[in-house]
């Protein structure tokens, strides 16, 4: 299934090949993502085009500055004519829900998904709503360092299974993109695009046969070391959490079934490492003021941990 969800994203996206891989295998693990890169580079577009496929609904949600908790999960509103309140579901009611650029509302809002995140459901004047078990959160952010922007905080970014880094694409890819575009393509009008038929339930198969990769013992003590060395690290101040263990499984299953195996190997987890932890691990200011970056601990970590025979 994964080639041929990739394929059908190719047929809008151009290039990105990782990051629609990623962002396919969030969706197949049941967790959420957090996608970076500035404006421009069809995150959103991405995240449609993957609604599109599994015939899914989606919702999208622009962050800003006065954006309140009760814009994304809804309210209880009072009607008049029948003297009681009824609840006015807020776009949080969906299977896919695009938060866009999430770092630009402010922490409350941001607070405002995490029960949705964890639990899949809200509570809204004390009363729990469940939400889809399709739901899945995928928030866009500009690097911290843009004007306007608030960091996440860290309980948040924890909620994320993975954090997808969508760079500029090659001179080649944006070529194609002007080509695509000067021969008819519009972003607007994917309804008129033909994606080969998915169905939610197809995609719960491929869930069920996901969480039925086989882990040999030694790979659970091989993901434990990962995380243990990350909250050792001498660039790192907080460690990946035992929360990221398990996302680093769960995730490299994930890997290993979109290969078609059912059995875990080294390889799927050092594929998942870098999306899974390096939005976990808070680096040391001085390890900041010298340029390290979350990515390179996350290597240096992989290459020092012993990998079981």
């Amino acid at each position: 299934m994964a080639t041929q969800v990739r394929c059908q994203m190719e047929k809008v996206i151009v290039g990105q090949r990782d990051a629609l891989d990623q962002l396919f295998l969030v969706l197949l693990v049941g967790g959420h993502a957090l996608v970076e890169g500035v404006p421009g580079l069809a995150k959103t577009l991405a995240v449609k085009v993957l609604a599109q496929i599994f015939r899914l609904k989606f919702q999208r949600v622009q962050c800003t500055p006065d954006l309140m908790p009760a814009d994304i999960l809804g309210a209880n509103v009072f009607n008049l004519s029948s003297s009681s309140f009824t609840l006015h579901r807020g776009p949080i009611f969906t299977d896919l829900l695009l938060v866009d650029e999430i770092n630009r509302t402010p922490p409350r809002t941001q607070s405002a998904l995490l029960e949705a995140m964890e639990e899949r459901q809200v509570t809204i004047d004390g009363t729990a709503h469940d939400l889809s078990r399709f739901f899945t959160v995928f928030s866009t952010q500009n690097p911290v360092e843009f004007e306007g922007t608030y960091p996440l905080p860290e309980a948040q970014l924890d909620r994320f299974l993975v954090k997808i880094r969508i760079a500029y694409p090659a001179a080649d890819h944006e070529a194609q993109i002007l080509q695509n575009v000067q021969n008819g393509f519009d972003a607007r009008e994917l309804q008129k695009i033909q994606f080969e038929a998915a169905s939610g339930e197809m995609l719960l198969t491929a869930r069920a046969e996901a969480a039925a990769v086989k882990v040999e013992p030694a790979l659970f003590n091989y993901i434990v070391s990962i995380a243990a060395r990350t909250r050792n690290w001498p660039a790192v101040s907080l460690g990946a959490s035992p929360r990221a263990a398990v996302n680093l499984m769960l995730f490299a299953k994930g890997v290993a079934a979109a290969e078609g195996r059912n059995y875990l190997i080294p390889d799927d987890i050092k594929s998942a490492a870098l999306p899974i932890l390096r939005h976990r691990m808070i680096l040391k200011p001085e390890a900041d003021l010298e340029g390290i970056t979350a990515d390179q601990v996350v290597r240096e970590v992989i290459k020092a941990v012993e990998v079981p025979r």
